[in-house]
């Protein structure tokens, strides 16, 4: 009885060694293939500590010194509410009571405000990464990157500023090539916005084997593309070309879920309009950084898990 139970659910078995081999190299080809292709590199900042601004001293009505309505009284603030000093001095009371309760009350704002994040030296720091899988007829999009990369002055916060702009603008105009995006957003403060962010550029970077352009803090370096193995000449065409946006900002930075193409067109425009002295760190990333290279789909899908369609 035994034997034909195993005899009868032997091809079964067989069956599903089969599959789970296939599947076990389709996912392994996929890594290997994009761990093979190059990625380019724009970027550069610092996460410096902002200096304070100049606050003016506030101005504040002084009472009266002395004398004072009713015998010389000069303290009428003391007793706001009992007419003391006359009805001249029972209304300027109310007023400096009123001043003072809108005092503490912006104080206190002030203080929870400060002290979610830290103290006035350790502000909001937004931390976002806006990711884009654009079809492989946006080659042209590589052209655009790789020129920018040659040129870009990544030495200056106005330099970054400009990069982040021209590589949001290269995106929006690629609109009819969307296919895939995805974007992250955190609120941190500036103490640990460095940590943050240098752990989403890492975990970028380490999905391609070598960045073969890149311009950081005005270091250029240019080394010669990775040439495919043996095994991945019979790698599936290419399709897509992922290009990857990392920014920190001082205050908050609130970009929509993507959903649909409308969603990612205002988080591009929103990262983009992005002021030089909010700026402080951007990276902009892209695979397969040469020109006619793309990823085929298993390869997006592999590195890409988070990527939704739009």
């Amino acid at each position: 009885m035994v034997r034909q139970l195993l005899r009868c659910f032997q091809p079964l078995f067989k069956s599903l060694m089969v599959i789970g081999l296939i599947l076990t190299l389709v996912l392994t080809q996929a890594d290997s293939a994009l761990a093979a292709r190059g990625g380019g590199r724009i970027g550069g900042g610092g996460f410096r500590m902002p200096s304070r601004p100049y606050a003016p001293p506030s101005r504040s009505y002084r009472g009266p010194s002395g004398g004072g309505y009713g015998g010389g009284f000069g303290f009428p603030f003391i007793f706001p509410f009992f007419g003391i000093g006359g009805g001249f001095g029972g209304l300027f009371s109310l007023l400096i009571f009123i001043a003072i309760a809108n005092f503490l009350v912006r104080s206190f704002r002030s203080f929870r405000n400060e002290d979610s994040f830290g103290g006035s030296d350790n502000p909001p720091v937004a931390v976002a990464k806006l990711q884009v899988g654009l079809l492989a007829k946006a080659r042209s999009l590589q052209d655009d990157l790789n020129r920018m990369a040659a040129t870009a002055n990544t030495g200056s916060a106005v330099g970054l500023t400009q990069v982040l702009q021209e590589a949001s603008l290269a995106l929006l105009r690629h609109p009819d090539y969307w296919a895939y995006a995805a974007v992250e957003s955190t609120q941190t403060p500036l103490l640990k916005a460095e940590a943050e962010f240098n752990r989403l550029t890492l975990a970028e970077r380490s999905k391609v084997s070598e960045e073969t352009l890149s311009n950081v803090n005005s270091q250029f370096k240019q080394a010669t593309a990775p040439t495919a193995t043996a095994d991945g000449a019979n790698y599936a065409p290419g399709e897509y070309i992922v290009a990857t946006l990392l920014v920190a900002a001082q205050g908050r930075l609130s970009l929509p879920t993507v959903r649909n193409a409308e969603d990612l067109r205002q988080a591009l425009s929103q990262i983009g309009a992005i002021s030089s002295d909010r700026l402080l760190a951007v990276e902009v990333l892209w695979t397969p950084q040469q020109t006619g290279e793309t990823l085929t789909g298993d390869e997006v899908l592999a590195a890409y898990p988070n990527l939704t369609l739009v």
